[in-house]
């Protein structure tokens, strides 16, 4: 019977993303969705290591079982790297993908692409009802467009260009950006760690 791996989220894009990148390990993927009693995670922390750690734990500490933790946003030199950890609420709470990208628009106004440098960082923390068990930080350099273009992925993919392909994430599409984006990169450094839970805790 497989284990289960709660991820600590209801972002059903993001999960998405999850579940695709650590399909093969022998985990049921679950999420918040499936656990509407689970308490809410009050994301105050000063990095997004401590974001990802604070919702591995807290949420690891009301189920009971391994946790998957993920904190992750884009930071744009210009802007001293802004929007950083507020990346999901930068235009206000409740704001939109598209309200957030807007803002980043306005902000960087006309600055020339090569002051237009950003990346993005995903932190990946994992926790059982011992504790945390590993954290893990992955990152990926790009620069900020003058517009939206293209139609997959979510947040500020539409903007995001790569510069080798000279696309946006949302341009190049999944296949592309699972093999090199900030969350691949953290993920793929978790995987050793869900290996080594699963030999520890048969």
């Amino acid at each position: 019977m497989k284990r289960t791996l709660l991820v600590a989220t209801k972002n059903k894009k993001k999960l998405k993303e999850i579940k695709e990148i650590l399909k093969g390990l022998d985990f049921k993927v679950v999420s918040l969705a499936d656990y509407p009693q689970a308490p809410r995670i009050i994301e105050n922390g000063k990095s997004f290591k401590e974001n990802a750690v604070k919702k591995a734990v807290q949420i690891a500490r009301f189920s009971g079982g391994l946790t998957l933790g993920e904190d992750s946003g884009l930071c744009v030199d210009a802007l001293g790297g802004a929007p950083g950890i507020y990346s999901s609420r930068f235009s206000g709470r409740n704001k939109s993908d598209s309200q957030n990208n807007l803002k980043l628009l306005k902000l960087l106004n006309d600055l020339p692409l090569e002051k237009r440098k950003a990346r993005y960082i995903s932190a990946v923390a994992l926790a059982d009802r011992n504790g945390l068990f590993t954290v893990v930080q992955g990152s990926c350099s790009g620069r900020i467009g003058y517009e939206l273009k293209g139609n997959s992925g979510f947040g500020y993919d539409p903007l995001f260009i790569i510069p080798k392909y000279r696309k946006t994430f949302a341009e190049l599409g999944e296949g592309i950006k699972h093999r090199m984006s900030h969350r691949f990169l953290a993920l793929c450094k978790i995987k050793a760690s869900l290996a080594t839970y699963l030999k520890r805790n048969p």
